[in-house]
């Protein structure tokens, strides 16, 4: 096994697979209330990204995040969750894990646990319904609550995302503290992110530092310092009070690059090196050019070296809040 060593010395171990670019909901801060999306012939069929993520675990990934957009409306998606689990089988996988809005959750989490899922990270930026239809305009929050309940009882560990929105969910950050530490969810909270002209351009205003989320939340809970990881950008701290963990996703006002060890493929075979830059590289010719894997294999260490130190994320008014010109629901976070 040659493994996927990047410029910098960083192996990269995690690979996030975007399988669709269409959702269910259209988040505020992700989508258009009017999204244009991809031609389905454009996406690599189930058994494409199979063999895409197959060649990635032969070169030492061992941890396999599943995306969106919403990856649970696609069409016989679970055909994919059954074949990847196979790696867990054999040992040569070490974690099959999944991004979701939790609207399909009540349908599928059975299903998930048996094919190898042991953990979900659900998208709930508020705990107020009429809220959370404004941010996810077409979202029904009890649909979500159903999921949750039902990723429980088939016994998936849940962690809660929040994206931090100043003047939309601000008052709410000790509820959801409370509420995940009741649940026995784990919470991370992340920054608005600058990616895709969204016709909307509220996130300026939006942006609201974790560094005082941070604080703020200090002045109610006791956060103990904690050496927690999960293989992606988190840093936690353990909530004395609920014994629940926060973390912190702080693309932003802490850069995280130092430590990263992940690339991500979109929907079309597109893999992104790097979440805050747009250089890419074409993995979907070399597989549908050759029924062998070699020229897919050249594909994706080439990508490596080209994998750079950080990302160019920025928000201020002078910039502007785009760094990124693909939205976030093209390559899933």
């Amino acid at each position: 096994m040659t493994e996927l060593i990047d410029p910098f010395g960083r192996k990269v171990d995690y690979l996030r697979i975007s399988v669709t670019d269409r959702c269910d909901f259209r988040c505020v801060y992700c989508m258009s209330e009017d999204m244009t999306f991809l031609p389905k012939a454009d996406l690599l069929t189930l058994e494409e990204l199979d063999r895409v993520a197959s060649a990635f675990v032969r070169h030492g990934v061992r941890k396999l995040r599943i995306t969106g957009g919403e990856p649970l409306v696609r069409r016989n998606i679970m055909t994919l969750f059954k074949a990847l689990g196979r790696h867990l089988d054999s040992g040569a996988l070490s974690e099959l894990t999944l991004t979701t809005n939790g609207s399909q959750l009540a349908r599928f989490a059975d299903e998930l646990y048996a094919c190898g899922v042991r953990r979900v990270n659900v998208s709930i930026d508020t705990l107020d319904a009429d809220k959370f239809t404004a941010i996810t305009r077409w979202g029904k929050i009890d649909q979500v609550m159903d999921g949750l309940k039902a990723a429980k009882r088939a016994g998936l560990q849940v962690k809660i995302n929040a994206v931090a929105l100043k003047g939309v969910n601000d008052s709410e950050i000790h509820d959801m503290v409370a509420w995940c530490g009741g649940e026995g969810f784990d919470l991370t909270f992340i920054e608005v992110m600058p990616m895709g002209d969204i016709g909307n351009e509220q996130r300026i205003d939006q942006y609201w530092p974790l560094s005082m989320v941070r604080a703020e939340l200090a002045s109610r809970w006791t956060l103990e310092e904690s050496d927690y990881v999960t293989g992606g950008p988190a840093r936690y701290v353990r909530v004395k009070e609920t014994g629940g963990r926060i973390g912190f996703i702080t693309p932003l006002t802490h850069n995280f690059c130092e430590s990263c060890n992940r690339v991500r493929l979109s929907c079309t075979g597109t893999l992104y090196m790097c979440l805050g830059q747009d250089d890419a590289a074409d993995l979907r010719a070399p597989v549908r050019a050759s029924e062998g894997d070699q020229l897919l294999d050249e594909a994706i260490f080439e990508a490596i070296t080209r994998k750079p130190k950080g990302h160019d994320f920025v928000i201020d008014r002078r910039r502007g809040a785009k760094s990124v010109a693909r939205h976030m629901s093209v390559t899933g976070g």
